[in-house]
Parts: C-alpha cells; structure tokens; sequence
C-alpha cells in the first residue's frame, strides 16, 4: 500500500462526517439564533481531525468508516464546542477562527456560550447513535471520551493554561497543559475505536500511547506556528501566544529544540502501531502530516 494517498482518504472520510452532522442538524429548531449559532461554528471548515482519527483507528481494527459515524462525527461537536467557549472574551479573546469571525463575534457571548454548552452535551447522545456496539463497549468508550472531555482531560488543561499565564515556564506546567488540553481528546479519539471494536488490551494501549504522542506534537507544533505561521492558511492572528505570556515550548525550549521533540513524539507514536499491521497506514500518514505543517 505504499501508493497510499493521504489528500484522497482525508477529502473521502472528511467528506462522510460532514453529511453526517450535515444530515443530523438539517432541522432547525427554536430559538433559531442557538441553532444558527452551534451550526455556524461546526460548519466553519474544519479539518475534521479528531473524527478522521477515530474512523482511521476504527479501520486499523478492522472495522468500516460507516459503522462508526455517529461516534466519531460526536468528538467534533466536543471540540467545536471547545473552540466556541476558548476564543471568548474570559478566556483566549480571540476575533478569528478559521478565518472567519469567532462566534460571540456573530451571535454574542450568551449564545457563543449556550452553543457551546448545546454542542457538547448533543455530543453524548450522538455517541449512543446507533447499535451496532455492545452496551458494555459502549460504555467503557463513552467514558474514555467524558473524562478526557472534562476536569481530568481537556477542562483541566484549558484551566491550568490560563492559571499559568504570564508566569516563568516550567516543564511539569507545560506537559500537564499540552497532554490535557489538546492531547486528552485526540487520545481519546483514537482509544474508543479498538474499546468499541473489542479490541486486545494490549491494543487499546498500543492506540492510546499512539493517540498521546501524537496529541502532544500537535500542540507544540500549534506552538511553533504561532511564532512563524502564515495567518491565512491558520485561519487566525499568528503571535497570540506571545501576547497573552502563554506557557508554550517555544517559549521554554525555543523553536528547534520545539521541532525536534515533536518529530520524536511522532516517530514514536508510528512505531506503537506495529501491532495493527498495514491497517494502520492512514494513522502513520496523519502522524506525518502533523509534522509536515511546520514546513
């Protein structure tokens, strides 16, 4: 499969998860300003990477793309949801996302929040579509996904950030932001796949490991682009970090020092899924074109 071809599978899985949510919000209801305002951030143009990564992981298991619509379109709307609520005004104040403007800037800060709130709570029904998983797999995932979502995962982390801004970086404080904020809900993108799929523990590790470094290099690959990316083609203000005395690696360990740690976390994260064979030839590529955004 060495003529693998990352743009086709991304546009052909992307593709699928937006006519999903497409379909599952193709009803407006009241108040309609709430729906105009959690459809317009989650159809904004999104890379759709979280879901993408479920379905990748899904298939490294043997499964079909089809089968895990729901679950994974659901990770989406928890992220969506994120965005939402992170360029507030309380929290990253941020007028730009996606290259459009942020959502409070269109429909104001009350209904940027109750979208948000919409977003994430619809997301745990969304995830219970379906039945094609056995209860006792469906609850073990929907409970990697609530965790890595909350004070323990993704809440914590966004918390911890904005505690720590403007103060001296240090490691424990950085990793703790990185692994939380942004890593937790990619790892848990990947680890329902093979729970949901029934997968070996020593599978679930396998992803889950996979799912953490690749989470990491993300981050700090965001990191890096904050300092030396082009606005357009980030879709938002570059030098925020900066601004606003953001704990960051460049800031604690400089951009190349920053470079080198991501590219090691991927070679890393590839190397875990050798358990999964040739199945996991997508994983590897999105592995690599996290990387391949710094050139």
């Amino acid at each position: 499969m060495t003529d693998f071809n990352l743009k086709e599978y991304i546009e052909e899985r992307r593709a699928l998860v937006d006519a999903y949510l497409r379909g599952y919000f193709s009803k407006p209801f009241r108040p309609l300003p709430l729906y105009e305002s959690l459809t317009y951030s989650l159809f904004a143009g999104g890379k759709r990477l979280r879901p993408l990564l479920a379905i990748s992981a899904f298939e490294a298991c043997g499964g079909s793309a089809e089968e895990i619509l729901p679950q994974a379109s659901a990770i989406e709307l928890i992220h969506t949801y994120s965005l939402i609520h992170d360029d507030l005004p309380a929290m990253d104040d941020d007028d730009l996302r996606r290259g459009k403007p942020t959502n409070h800037k269109v429909f104001g800060e009350a209904i940027a929040i109750l979208a948000g709130d919409a977003l994430l709570t619809e997301a745990f029904y969304m995830f219970t579509e379906g039945d094609v998983f056995s209860p006792a797999n469906l609850k073990r995932a929907l409970r990697i996904l609530a965790s890595a979502s909350g004070a323990l995962g993704m809440v914590g982390g966004q918390a911890e950030d904005i505690l720590s801004e403007n103060k001296e970086p240090d490691e424990e404080t950085l990793e703790f932001i990185h692994l939380h904020k942004t890593s937790a809900l990619i790892r848990a993108s990947v680890t329902v796949s093979p729970v949901l799929k029934g997968e070996s523990e020593e599978k679930i590790t396998a992803m889950e490991q996979y799912g953490k470094n690749i989470g990491l290099a993300f981050q700090i690959v965001d990191d890096i682009l904050d300092i030396i990316g082009d606005e357009k083609r980030l879709g938002k203000k570059t030098g925020a970090d900066q601004q606003k005395g953001k704990m960051t690696y460049p800031a604690l360990y400089g951009i190349e020092n920053s470079k080198a740690k991501a590219k090691k976390l991927v070679d890393e994260a590839i190397e875990q899924l050798s358990v999964f064979g040739q199945k996991a030839i997508a994983l590897k590529e999105i592995a690599r074109y996290i990387i391949n955004r710094m050139e």
